[in-house]
Parts: C-alpha cells; structure tokens; sequence
C-alpha cells in the first residue's frame, strides 16, 4: 500500500503544471517567429478567448495576416481553452481547438475529429509588438 501511494506522489510529480484561464492573454510569437498573435477576452461573448494577429513579418505584402483572428476558444475546461476553432491563415482554413500555457509557452492544437488526430503549435511570450502591422491591437 505505501509502495503504491509513494508511486501516485511521484507520478504527481513529474506531471505538468498547467496554468489557469488568465495566464494566457498577451502576446505570444509563433513558432516560425512570422507573427505576434494577442490572445484577449473576446468582444463577443465576453468569457471567451480570442486570438487575433496583430504583428506580420509579412505586413503590407499580399501575404499580409494582420488582424486576421486566428483562434476563438469559448470555455475553460481541464486546463485549457476549448469548445471553439483555431484557424490556419496560410492554408485559410479552420480546425477544432485547444490552448494551454506551462509558464512562458503557450500550446495551440488544431485538429478534427479528435485531439489526438492534431497538431500542436509552441508559441512563446514576448513583451511588445514589432513594428509593421497598419493597426495594431493590443492585449
């Protein structure tokens, strides 16, 4: 029996911290460093998050992504952000979603049909917005 409770404690452990609700707002870089996406309560519902691209290494070319909305989440449930889409502006096209953060990364899964039958973007924290997007919009 203690065997057992040492090996639950140890497994809790090892096991991921994930974050609450509030710790994913703010800029966050994508991981080919082409965009800054601001993740913030959605206008509309209001408890529900949205990301919008608010920084473009492409910024006043036709590839132009600035202010595309790429993510909108409505509810908080088993440490992360479901229940809505996630979008891909390269390929234009819209994906179940989900997003966790662990400290300064933050998780971005597409998929369809299930979770496990997905993609998974790693985008990291950053502090301000480059310049280069006509409007910028801020967290």
């Amino acid at each position: 029996m203690r065997a057992i409770a040492m090996m639950l404690l140890s497994c809790a452990w090892v096991a991921p911290a994930w974050a609450a609700p509030d710790t994913v707002p703010g800029l966050w870089l994508s991981a080919d460093k082409a965009a800054v996406i601001a993740f913030k309560a959605c206008a509309e519902p209001k408890d529900a998050l949205c990301g919008t691209i608010v920084w473009d290494k492409d910024a006043g070319t036709p590839d132009d992504a600035c202010g595309v909305m790429i993510a909108k989440l409505n509810t908080w449930q088993d440490d992360a952000w479901r229940n809505g889409w996630v979008h891909d502006p390269r390929t234009r096209k819209n994906y179940k979603g989900i997003v966790r953060t662990k400290g300064d990364t933050l998780l971005v899964r597409a998929y369809i049909g299930t979770e496990l039958l997905g993609e998974t973007e790693i985008m990291t924290r950053v502090a301000s917005i480059p310049a280069g997007c006509k409007s910028k919009e801020t967290p």
